[in-house]
């Protein structure tokens, strides 16, 4: 089974191939003007390289979010067109539970920088979330781990090292995932297409866990 797996959430976003649960190829992405520009040519790429085409992948799959709402957009367009046209499953996966993955302990709490003083930050083990998802201050996120011993895991942990300075927290153990993790991505797809996930492009939604600017500035008019 072919798999094309996509993570269009950030500035530097991937895409990669997987045959079964074996990655073929995995990209790494640099689009600072957005991804929209680039990414169907990327898709050829990657395709071209192993002799493939659009009809010979079997599941479409991409990061659904936290992140960039336009880069999230754009992901989640991509795979739902293609699979719609091509009549294949497609899955979205949170990028913060792909993180997960790249950890080793049973616990492992999973960071991306939400910008304006706040984490998208949750708790995970083995089974699923122990802590849902959510956007938060990054101190009262602390507060919720509380005395768990778990395993920090995140892209970037620089911009954290602050607040964790002088705290329990500073001691425990750190991963650094990679920058691409369309792989992993399209591995959990793997996973939960086999699990029963109905694959059905129509009801794959966003996992953007904050509102948009939009939403948050919308006032309904005053009658």
């Amino acid at each position: 089974m072919l798999t094309l797996a996509l993570d269009t959430t950030a500035e530097f976003g991937s895409i990669a191939l997987l045959c079964d649960r074996e990655v073929l190829s995995e990209v790494v992405l640099h689009a600072p003007d957005g991804f929209s520009g680039i990414l169907f040519a990327e898709i050829d790429s990657i395709l071209a390289k192993h002799d493939t085409k659009l009809a010979g992948v079997d599941l479409f799959a991409a990061a659904s979010g936290p992140g960039s709402f336009t880069g999230v957009r754009i992901g989640l367009a991509a795979i739902k067109g293609l699979a719609e046209v091509m009549g294949k499953p497609a899955v979205p996966v949170s990028n913060l539970e792909a993180l997960s993955r790249f950890g080793h302990r049973p616990l492992r709490a999973t960071l991306i920088d939400a910008r304006r003083g706040e984490v998208f930050g949750a708790l995970y083990s083995e089974a699923g979330a122990v802590i849902d998802e959510q956007v938060i201050t990054f101190p009262r996120f602390l507060e919720l781990l509380a005395d768990r011993d778990f395993e920090w895991v995140c892209s970037d942990f620089e911009a954290f090292l602050p607040t964790l300075a002088g705290t329990r927290f500073e001691a425990l153990p750190r991963t650094i995932a990679p920058p691409a993790i369309a792989a992993m991505v399209g591995q959990i797809a793997i996973e939960r297409l086999s699990a029963g996930a109905s694959g059905e492009p129509a009801t794959i939604e966003a996992n953007y866990v904050r509102r948009s600017d939009a939403e948050l500035l919308w006032r309904e008019p005053a009658r």
